[in-house]
């Protein structure tokens, strides 16, 4: 009878643990910059008043054989050196950043090398982008 006892007793389920990183993968939570700049999407307000709601948009990259990627930099120096201080972004953590764009099929390249030559962003681009958004 005692083993009918001891196999009603409850046994808590452990709870699920999240793998940690590959090696050489920032952690989940991890600080990452990534190339970015605000939108605004012209909405109405509860009055039926035209609006405008900020959003910040990833800047996403053709990759030679990864097809649409997004890039993440562990150090600010390290994006600014690869794509220029004209380059506006974002920081945010690597993991929701990975599950957000991997819902469209694209992955994050962490660090990546990218070949000397012009930036996307010049100055010009970034001063007429800010008159832009004033108005």
């Amino acid at each position: 009878m005692l083993e009918y006892v001891e196999a009603d007793a409850a046994v808590e389920p452990e709870p699920p643990v999240r793998p940690g990183p590959r090696p050489g993968v920032p952690a989940y939570h991890a600080t990452v910059f990534v190339p970015a700049h605000p939108r605004h999407t012209p909405t109405t307000d509860p009055t039926g008043a035209p609006a405008l709601i900020p959003l910040i948009t990833y800047e996403l990259f053709e990759h030679p054989t990864d097809g649409t990627v997004a890039l993440a930099f562990t150090a600010l120096d390290g994006l600014v050196a690869a794509l220029g201080e004209a380059q506006p972004w974002a920081a945010t953590s690597l993991g929701p950043l990975a599950e957000v764009v991997g819902e469209l099929g694209v992955t994050v390249h962490v660090d990546p090398w990218i070949a000397p030559g012009r930036h996307n962003w010049q100055p010009a681009d970034l001063a007429a982008f800010a008159r832009e958004a004033r108005r």
